[in-house]
């Protein structure tokens, strides 16, 4: 007799993600646990980690309403993932940004400045790929990030996202709320902000390859 796992196509669907789900935080706990025995380049480790902590924002989401804690979504699957419970829902950022993070917290500046950074960089990138496209839901989101920008002393006046983000910023303030982003303007964005988070990761300091201190 065969045994159904769902009744509809909804439900299908909802399995169907709790398997991503479980997929990527067995892959982040191995990229974790490569990453401290010295088995992968921390430039490939921040690749990875970058695209698994954005497809798990994508996804952990979308279902928020099934799975409101990661935590016991890893306990009742018996996981033993706690490594990659922190990188993708304390942290939220790979562990290569936070040793660099801490090298600017040491120049004067504050880690946690660093982290919001990041987070609002991917935030933003994450709702243009989730089709959060109109005026008032954009906004916000680049505000937080153009005004955690202006908080680092060590990106200069001129640096290329303040200037970017300003630039968008001034042009939707000239849009109405429930106006919405063309597609070629919503592919805009998200150009300028990954490019804009590239640079603002080469502008940070070297971290002294100290992966081990957290």
């Amino acid at each position: 007799m065969e045994v159904k796992l769902w009744n509809d196509k909804r439900e299908r669907e909802m399995y169907e993600n709790f398997a991503e789900l479980y997929a990527i935080i067995k892959a982040t706990e191995k990229l974790e646990k490569a990453y401290i025995r010295d088995l992968i380049s921390p430039s490939d480790y921040e690749t990875e980690c970058q695209k698994l902590i954005v497809h798990f924002k994508t996804l952990s989401a979308s279902l928020k309403d099934f799975v409101p804690s990661i935590e016991r979504f890893a306990d009742t699957y018996k996981m033993d993932c706690s490594a990659a419970v922190y990188r993708l829902v304390t942290s939220g950022v790979p562990a290569t940004v936070e040793h660099r993070a801490a090298a600017v917290a040491s120049t004067s500046s504050s880690a946690s400045v660093v982290a919001e950074c990041v987070q609002n960089f991917i935030t933003s990138m994450d709702s243009l790929k989730l089709n959060m496209v109109a005026v008032d839901q954009v906004y916000p989101l680049l505000s937080d990030l153009s005004a955690s920008l202006n908080k680092l002393s060590i990106l200069p006046p001129d640096f290329e996202g303040k200037m970017k983000m300003k630039e968008w910023l001034l042009r939707l303030s000239k849009m109405g709320a429930s106006d919405e982003l063309t597609e070629q303007q919503a592919r805009q964005l998200h150009f300028d902000l990954e490019s804009s988070y590239n640079s603002f990761m080469a502008a940070l300091p070297s971290a002294g390859k100290s992966k081990h201190q957290l």
